[in-house]
């Protein structure tokens, strides 16, 4: 019997070598009828691929394993010279392909603009109302930028309104006792990741979603930050929120400044913010109506029916 061993560079690379329910993995143990192990060392956190077998078949395996990785780089040269080549590339081509290979692609006019503005912008806020796709799409820019290597991580946030951000008598760790405020990110990572790769990037912390109350006081340098139901902010929390943004890193924040749960809704975060930021260079605001909807078609016409109604209460 012969061992032999490959290290690896990243969290990344181990994802994409293992394939789906580590799929590839099994594909050559049966292939070459060897034993392959993925190991991360203790104190190093280094990951390495170790192939166990007789000495002709651990060679054949470990020929393809390294081939592999030399094609996924040659892959992600290609994808980032498009990408810093094509500054207008054309938004009708997939903005992230799902691990069900689902093309996810803007559907409105508005939405092209939104995934478009983080060409010349390194903030984006949203704002609109439910169902036109803030939230999804946020979650794809920054799996696109985090697979493009445009940054190294992602960083989601939302203030726990209804937890009233005390979290301390909720039973379980901090994900247990956050997992329902947050499930809509939740949700969106899912449906983009599948459920085994996004709890392998939350525990390798690639992706870390906390809520608002937890991001004082940090830089955040190198990562994807993206800010959900911004509404729900007071001006200081969205005032501490932005100062967080650190070197080499982009922002999207997203709101309906039509569901408010504040107290005070003329104090909402993101209202004041549109106010002060409205004119900042470096910084763009999108703004979404009920034609972008892209959920139910009765979506649509609840909005509308809601926006008559508010009309009536305001004269």
């Amino acid at each position: 019997m012969v061992t032999k061993k490959i290290y690896l560079k990243s969290p990344d690379e181990v994802i994409h070598l293992l394939g789906q329910q580590d799929e590839n993995l099994r594909r050559i143990e049966g292939k070459y009828g060897v034993q392959v192990f993925v190991r991360q060392g203790g104190s190093t956190g280094d990951f390495s691929v170790v192939v166990r077998g007789s000495g002709s078949k651990v060679d054949k395996a470990i020929g393809e394993i390294e081939s592999a990785r030399e094609q996924r780089v040659e892959t992600v040269n290609v994808e980032k010279a498009t990408a810093k080549h094509s500054k207008g590339a054309n938004l009708g081509d997939s903005l992230y392909i799902t691990f069900q290979g689902k093309h996810i692609k803007p559907r409105s006019e508005m939405q092209e603009k939104y995934i478009g503005a983080f060409t010349d912008y390194d903030l984006v806020i949203g704002i609109g109302p439910a169902g036109t796709g803030k939230t999804f799409l946020a979650v794809a820019c920054a799996l696109r930028a985090l697979q493009m290597g445009e940054v190294s991580r992602i960083v989601i946030t939302r203030p726990v309104v209804e937890a009233g951000e005390r979290l301390g008598f909720l039973p379980g760790d901090l994900y247990e006792k956050i997992n329902p405020y947050l499930k809509p990110l939740n949700d969106a990572f899912y449906t983009m990741l599948g459920p085994e790769k996004f709890r392998y990037f939350r525990e390798e912390e690639t992706v870390e979603i906390v809520p608002l109350a937890y991001m004082r006081g940090r830089t955040i340098d190198d990562a994807f930050i993206i800010l959900d139901e911004a509404q729900n902010t007071t001006p200081e929390q969205m005032k501490m929120f932005l100062t967080r943004l650190g070197c080499g890193s982009k922002a999207m924040i997203t709101g309906d400044i039509t569901q408010i749960d504040l107290d005070s809704k003329i104090r909402s975060g993101l209202v004041v913010a549109e106010k002060i930021l409205g004119s900042v260079p470096g910084i763009k605001f999108i703004h979404f109506s009920k034609e972008d909807v892209v959920r139910h078609d009765l979506v649509k016409k609840i909005i509308e029916a809601y926006e008559t109604w508010d009309k009536r209460d305001e004269r």
